[in-house]
């Protein structure tokens, strides 16, 4: 569809919305059948939404009822045509987003991202949008938040590296204060009061510039390094984040690990990593919310 096709499809759900708030706010309230808006069949709604961006989508969400069941499902041509239009065909293609089974729930990984604009100018965002790569730069530690930050709720991301950890390799969250690169190679997540972190390699959790213990501790703990080299390349790690209890958690597969932090502040905090190995890739991917609840 050309460019004033789309406009055009906008107007028009611009002019229904209107026609649907003219009737009264007794039709959002109840959602009765009252106005262009209600008498739109779903495949015709479907349709004409499968060309509008997600800001659009989302207010349309909002005007009544129909519309609102029309977007629910999350596997409609609707999140489809969104996804296709917004991710790379090396992302859908790929086993990257194998966990996330709807077009919406891939969509919201993308947007969810880490940040190409929000990173160490030594890292940059690979072409599908979800992998950092590291350029080989010596004694120089470089990290990257996520594009969008958590004040509220529950939410888990998976995180896993694509080459050897290096002598430091370190998955956590961050403030917007927190500085994403620095000199020598070191723990940066973790190394002020603005971050928290995991350093996989010395298997001992960070923050404020203090190690704050051994993690995790369990009988067996994981070892995700032997010879500075990953033993399992491509190993998913899940991180939890609670902002109503202020916890932050991981997993290894689907064994729990344990809480690794608690108190944390109540500030906007993104998932974040930091790296030293030139040349390693490091891939987030956001889940949503837990699967236990």
């Amino acid at each position: 569809m050309s460019a004033a096709a789309v406009g055009g499809a906008s107007s028009c759900i611009g002019a229904a919305a209107a026609s649907c708030s003219s009737a009264g706010s007794s039709y959002v309230a109840a959602g009765g059948e009252v106005g262009i808006a209600g008498r739109l069949p779903s495949r015709v709604l479907e349709h004409v939404f499968s060309y509008l961006d997600l800001y659009d989508l989302m207010r349309c969400s909002l005007v009544c009822w129909h519309w609102n069941n029309c977007l629910a499902d999350e596997n409609s041509e609707v999140w489809r045509s969104l996804c296709a239009r917004s991710l790379s065909e090396e992302a859908l293609r790929s086993d990257i987003l194998c966990n996330l089974t709807t077009y919406k729930g891939k969509l919201k990984s993308y947007l969810h991202a880490l940040s190409s604009h929000d990173c160490s100018r030594n890292v940059y965002v690979k072409k599908n949008g979800f992998t950092l790569h590291r350029n080989p730069i010596a004694q120089s530690t470089d990290g990257a938040r996520g594009k969008i930050g958590f004040s509220e709720g529950r939410h888990a991301w998976e995180i896993w590296w694509e080459g050897p950890l290096g002598t430091v390799a370190v998955i956590g969250i961050a403030t917007k204060r927190a500085a994403m690169q620095c000199q020598g190679y070191v723990a940066l997540l973790g190394s002020d009061d603005q971050s928290w972190g995991w350093n996989l390699v010395d298997n001992n959790l960070l923050h404020n510039g203090e190690v704050n213990g051994n993690f995790p501790q369990c009988n067996n703990a994981p070892k995700y390094q032997c010879n500075g080299v990953r033993p399992q390349i491509g190993e998913r790690i899940r991180v939890i984040l609670d902002m109503d209890n202020k916890t932050l958690a991981f997993e290894r597969g689907f064994e729990f690990l344990g809480v690794a932090f608690r108190g944390l502040p109540k500030a906007c905090l993104f998932p974040a990593v930091s790296a030293v190995y030139g040349n390693t890739e490091v891939t987030m991917v956001y889940l949503g919310k837990p699967l236990d609840g």
